[in-house]
């Protein structure tokens, strides 16, 4: 069973910084896509940042293009998202997803949804003004 651990959520003021550690156990590697998705209190889950199994494609949402970074351990299947700059609208839960299907996390994020086989049970990150 495939098993996701999120943290390195927090509170930071506009401008800030925080890295997001996504563990996931009961995963093959190179089977399972892995990605980022955030929802924020009243909107639509959204996605952040997105990668094939052993991280060679990446896709971010438009709003996390030049300020975020999607990275990952393959060794120890760990995903990372390093988010800079940090805007009041970043404000929300962040989960960590992922899919049997290599190439679908990626596509959930060009397409806004967030439709994925499992998820972490999220971390929480708030920015100030």
């Amino acid at each position: 069973q495939v098993h996701l651990v999120e943290s390195g959520g927090g509170s930071v003021q506009a401008g800030g910084s925080l890295r997001l550690s996504c563990t996931a156990s009961g995963i093959i590697p190179g089977t399972h896509c892995l990605g980022w998705f955030r929802q924020a209190s009243g909107k639509e889950r959204e996605g952040v940042a997105a990668a094939t199994p052993t991280g060679g494609q990446i896709q971010y949402g438009d709003f996390a293009k030049g300020r975020f970074t999607l990275s990952l351990d393959n060794a120890k299947n760990i995903l990372y998202l390093e988010m800079n700059n940090l805007k009041p609208e970043d404000t929300a839960m962040y989960y960590c997803a992922a899919h049997g299907n290599p190439y679908h996390c990626i596509h959930q994020v060009v397409i806004g949804r967030g439709e994925l086989d499992f998820w972490g049970q999220g971390t929480q990150v708030t920015v100030s003004s």
